[in-house]
């Protein structure tokens, strides 16, 4: 098994591509990415600045317009660590911005999301797995453990 990303900084190639679908979002071509991916506004818990991200996303409740997403990173991400101070965000999606406070999902929770997720999404959450945890992980639950375990899941809920 490889090692995984979790932990060490990504190369400039995957840091590249990694911040692609930033660019999308600040040309105004975020629709093209529709709602797998949103761009999260957050404010820095040293600076206070702003400061934007994008994450995809990998549940979207239609009939409460929740997003969920997982932080890659784990939970040193500074976008995960920001809203641990700050929960207040914005949202930029399909083409529209809203409002909307971070919720920590609970692993239990997380698991159950991800399980869909990869029903839905079998080949993107190989690759995940793969990039993330070092491994091309095959579509079942303790996949799906093992990667809540490392990559907290949190909720945007439209305030």
């Amino acid at each position: 098994m490889k090692d995984s990303i979790v932990g060490r900084p990504p190369s400039k190639a995957l840091r590249f591509g990694l911040r692609l679908p930033l660019w999308l979002y600040r040309l105004r071509l975020g629709w093209l990415l529709d709602n797998r991916f949103l761009m999260l506004t957050h404010i820095g818990r040293i600076s206070g600045q702003l400061h934007q991200t994008v994450i995809e996303v990998v549940q979207h409740d239609k009939e409460t317009d929740t997003y969920y997403a997982v932080s890659g990173w784990g939970a040193k991400a500074d976008w995960y660590q920001n809203i641990q101070k700050s929960p207040l965000v914005t949202i930029h999606v399909s083409g529209r911005s809203f409002q909307a406070r971070a919720q920590f999902i609970t692993l239990a929770k997380a698991i159950e999301i991800l399980e869909n997720y990869i029903a839905k999404h079998p080949l993107a959450f190989k690759e995940l797995s793969s990039l993330f945890l070092g491994e091309r992980s095959l579509p079942h639950s303790d996949a799906a453990r093992r990667f809540a375990e490392k990559m907290p899941m949190v909720a945007f809920h439209p305030e």
